[in-house]
């Protein structure tokens, strides 16, 4: 069995030992297992490519298999691994493993909640790891569907019309990406769905490249909060509950931005360079307008959504400034927005499930009764506003440096003004972190309140150590992101 397999034979035994679990015990004992694996799996994948590397192995993918699913339609199970997929591999597993512990205490419904949570999980591994156009579609959507009943069923305040509302918004962005996908396969001559060998012939037509890839970049931009398809996100990530929220915003949105790379900008490259422009205003857009919005929210959760989309529309517009070094920053600003935001979502979910509030105008002097959750809430704000030393400066800093390497006036004049969000994030940060952990606590309740328990500290933790070891120690990582992204701009390049 080819090795990349076991992303998806994993969850897929974790949904049958689920099914037949009984006890809260079993059920906890079947997600801790599986978690483990998926992360001892990915980090062994990290460091059989890494060897493979060294060992001057320069196939552009590692570790392919390809079965044929299908033959009318050109139909294959076709995967393999470079050093993004290996990377978005790894931010899966430890948002997963650190969910399972953030969701250690959920009720009701425990089996029924982490069954779909795995089926989740399914998809994002099978994503990551496929090359083939059908494969890869097939497992976006197995990935998007739970979300609905995850926020439906054990979601918060209006979460009916938050499931529906995200639903109904990530389904049409799906409909323009199967037209695209269709159009970029039928314009390309293939006889196979291998992104590889589509990318290889080289021959979709330009004119049909300037309709296919304003289609799949929308498709999969309204996945990763593109103005103005972003409404879905504040909504969402409001009314999820907590892991789902890690989850969602950690790695799910990180679906869109992967898919506008290896697909939008891979396949159709002239039409990129020809239309980029109108997509670099769309993100500068999000970058500044989610900056600002997150300004004004009292939520926390809504605070932590609308920052999601500032970030996020980073990614998105370092990818469109064609350029080697803007595509390493955007990738590892989805591995530090992923991880960072996970944290603050599930710092959130801990608060709120003490205080029963995240109104920030009803919480004040935390840090007196949670110095714990209050400290990792401290160091996820300044991961969050750019500290040198913590995951968000090396992102940011690579993504602002790659788009200024633009000479001309349009594209810096944009970067400049992508650039004010840190002031921005600086600002609603720290007044959000004066307010909430200092100063005297009104609600003489909360003097009550306790810390984190033992499985909370071990999700945070872990989240804590990874943002500042990507902070402290980016190279390896960038290293390895950098060789990988080579093949896609050099198609870019004008």
């Amino acid at each position: 069995m080819n090795f990349l397999s076991i992303f998806v034979l994993i969850p897929l035994l974790m949904l049958a030992a689920l099914w037949a679990a009984r006890g809260i015990k079993a059920i906890r004992g079947v997600m801790v297992a599986g978690a483990s694996a998926l992360l001892a799996a990915s980090i062994i994948l990290t460091f059989l490519y890494l060897e493979e590397r060294h060992a001057g192995n320069t196939a552009e993918m590692l570790f392919r298999a390809d079965t044929l699913w299908y033959a009318p339609l050109h139909i294959a199970y076709s995967v393999g691994v470079d050093g993004i997929s290996v990377a978005m591999l790894l931010l899966s597993s430890i948002i997963v493993f650190t969910g399972t512990f953030a969701s250690w205490r959920l009720q009701p419904l425990t089996k029924e909640y982490f069954l779909w949570f795995t089926l989740l999980s399914l998809g994002v591994f099978g994503f990551f790891i496929s090359i083939d156009l059908f494969t890869m579609f097939m497992f976006y959507e197995i990935a998007l569907i739970p979300m609905y009943l995850l926020i439906g069923v054990w979601g918060s305040g209006r979460k009916e019309y938050a499931a529906m509302k995200l639903t109904l918004m990530l389904m049409g962005g799906s409909a323009f990406l199967l037209i695209g996908i269709l159009g970029i396969f039928s314009g390309s001559g293939a006889t196979t769905m291998n992104i590889l060998e589509i990318a290889h012939l080289h021959n979709i037509p330009f004119e049909q490249q300037c309709i296919w890839f304003p289609l799949t970049f929308l498709g999969f931009g309204v996945l990763g909060a593109l103005f103005p398809f972003h409404t879905w996100s504040p909504d969402g990530h409001a009314s999820a509950p907590t892991a789902v929220s890690m989850l969602h915003a950690g790695v799910l949105m990180k679906l869109g931005g992967y898919g506008c790379f290896r697909i939008a900008m891979f396949l159709l490259p002239e039409a990129a360079q020809e239309l980029a422009w109108i997509f670099l205003i769309l993100t500068g857009i999000s970058v500044v307008y989610g900056a600002f919005s997150a300004c004004v929210q009292t939520d926390l959760k809504y605070i932590n959504a609308y920052s999601s989309v500032s970030h996020c529309g980073l990614v998105l517009f370092a990818i469109l400034m064609l350029n080697r070094t803007a595509a390493t920053g955007a990738i590892l600003q989805m591995l530090s927005h992923g991880l960072m935001t996970a944290l603050f979502f599930a710092l959130i979910g801990m608060i709120y499930g003490r205080t029963h509030t995240r109104d920030v105008r009803q919480l004040s002097g935390l840090m007196k009764v949670m110095p714990f959750l209050s400290v990792c809430y401290v160091i996820a704000g300044l991961a969050n506003l750019g500290l040198p030393g913590l995951s968000g400066f090396v992102a940011e800093m690579t993504i602002f440096v790659g788009s200024f390497q633009n000479a001309d006036v349009f594209h810096r004049t944009l970067t400049v003004l992508a650039c004010s969000s840190i002031v921005i994030t600086a600002v609603y940060i720290l007044r959000l972190v004066g307010k909430i952990l200092y100063g005297t606590c009104t609600d003489k309740h909360h003097l009550e309140l306790t810390d984190a328990t033992w499985d909370e500290r071990v999700a945070v933790i872990c989240l804590i150590v990874c943002v500042a070891g990507l902070g402290l120690a980016p190279f390896w990582v960038s290293r390895m992101i950098g060789e990988s992204v080579i093949p896609v701009v050099s198609q870019l390049m004008p």
